[in-house]
């Protein structure tokens, strides 16, 4: 009996162990792989705080069920694979390298979501307004407010969909209803464009710009520096080459342990990605997303890619793939203890 008891008790224990790390699942187009066109996350806080990052195209619409309860969206730019004027097909339609999707229409996948979901518009001030808007329609005409506040944090679920009013550095705190400790989200620096998807635009202001040969531009692009309740400090990088605020903001003053890096090839290199966090971030692990190429084959790394040559080049950090449907769980060193 008393052995029983022990043993019971050493599971209660793990159980509040691994109920405070954070949860990380990838909603990629093929499950099982890393793809070209993946780039959604989900986040959930021991907390229970839920947010979408970048939705992109790999989501069938706001009923796709891996998305859950989503009690906020963030949007690191407005490029249309990662506010998602497009969405996937079907489950695993096309092929990991070439997806096979079809236009979301007008408001984006990421308004669609927002206001399916009533969920907090986590994002640059004007990126937030533009997605509001969406929304706005999306609602019949019911406009979407700033997100109200209690002691500077934003309680969710929030009641419909609202926006945040951040701007560059500016910080967003979501607190679970009942909870003291909130999840911290401040806007950060990224070196892209921001341009809006055409087809999110009108059919005037789209014949205009094309004929400028431009796009409309909404605001600086970003990245997130996203503080959880167990300790764990994430940079997401959005879409950027490197840049100094890599180590002066997001390592010397946040610290941050956990690394969710972009790997475009307008933007970074294997080389340049890898100095970045070897030498820059310095996180403890490094998530590896938004490859623009078939990373995995059969669940395991193709060695030809870019990924791979990353991840030959990487000192001292932990490299995992955002494989998708796989839930991996960090703790709040920035050391993956689950799913990895």
């Amino acid at each position: 009996m008393k052995n029983m008891l022990a043993v019971l008790a050493l599971a209660a224990v793990a159980s509040t162990v691994l109920a405070q790390n954070v949860r990380i699942t990838p909603l990629g187009s093929h499950a099982g792989e890393l793809c070209a066109s993946d780039r959604a996350l989900v986040f959930e806080d021991p907390s229970g705080v839920r947010f979408l990052y970048d939705v992109g195209h790999t989501v069938t619409g706001a009923d796709d069920p891996r998305l859950g309860k989503i009690h906020l969206v963030l949007l690191s730019h407005a490029h249309g694979d990662h506010i998602g004027d497009r969405k996937l097909k079907a489950p695993g339609a096309g092929s990991c390298a070439a997806i096979e999707s079809v236009p979301a229409g007008t408001h984006s996948m990421t308004a669609e979501i927002a206001a399916t979901k009533n969920a907090a518009i986590v994002m640059t001030s004007d990126m937030g307004a533009f997605i509001g808007t969406k929304v706005q329609t999306i609602r019949g005409g019911k406009p979407t407010p700033l997100c109200p506040q209690t002691a500077g944090a934003v309680e969710v679920p929030v009641a419909a969909a609202c926006r945040s009013n951040t701007h560059l550095g500016g910080v967003f705190i979501a607190r679970a209803a009942g909870t003291v400790q909130g999840v911290e989200i401040t806007v950060v620096f990224a070196s892209h464009a921001n341009n809006v998807a055409p087809a999110l635009l009108s059919e005037a202001d789209r014949a205009h710009l094309e004929h400028e040969g431009t796009g409309l531009f909404l605001g600086p692009p970003s990245g997130f520096v996203v503080k959880f309740s167990n300790g764990l400090t994430a940079y997401l990088s959005g879409d950027t080459g490197i840049h100094t605020e890599m180590k002066t903001v997001v390592n010397d003053y946040h610290k941050a342990n956990l690394a969710v890096l972009n790997l475009g090839p307008s933007a970074v290199t294997p080389a340049s990605a890898a100095y970045a966090m070897n030498e820059l971030v310095r996180p403890a692990s490094v998530i590896l997303s938004h490859p623009n190429e078939a990373v995995t084959e059969g669940g395991k790394l193709r060695p030809t890619s870019r990924a791979a040559a990353l991840i030959k080049q990487l000192k001292g950090v932990l490299p995992y793939l955002a494989i998708s449907g796989r839930t991996m769980e960090f703790d709040g060193k920035g050391l993956c203890v689950a799913g990895c």
